[in-house]
């Protein structure tokens, strides 16, 4: 089992910045494949960001890439995403994800196997 705590939502004018955090508990954080998932009101969840189990190798949707930035603290058991030039179209509830056998190319198709309980990240216009 694997929880996973995210924080560092809030309000941001557009323009802005934020830096969501991810802290993962349970099994060897290391061993999982962690991303960032987002869901804005009336729409389905979507793929934001990925990161590989050594952090050197991410993966981006198109509309954040050059403006977010995954990364991941093995010893920390802590993924973050650093948003910047934040657009209100940004705003949504964000998801941290970890799954055992994706890679971080494919965490956006499969099935997760953790959720975190999501961060609300409003952007005001």
């Amino acid at each position: 089992q694997v929880q996973l705590v995210e924080s560092g939502g809030g309000l941001v004018q557009a323009g802005g910045s934020l830096r969501l955090s991810c802290a993962a508990s349970g099994r060897a954080f290391s061993g999982f494949a962690v991303g960032w998932f987002r869901q804005a009101p009336g729409e389905e969840r979507g793929f934001v960001a990925a990161v590989s189990r050594g952090g050197t190798n991410s993966d981006y949707a198109d509309s954040v890439k050059g403006r977010f930035t995954i990364s991941r603290d093995n010893a920390r058991n802590t993924v973050y995403l650093q948003m910047n030039s934040l657009k209100s179209e940004d705003t949504a509830v964000y998801y941290c994800a970890a799954d055992l056998r994706a890679s971080f190319v494919s965490l956006r198709t499969v099935e997760i196997d953790y959720w975190g309980q999501g961060t609300q990240v409003t952007v005001s216009s």
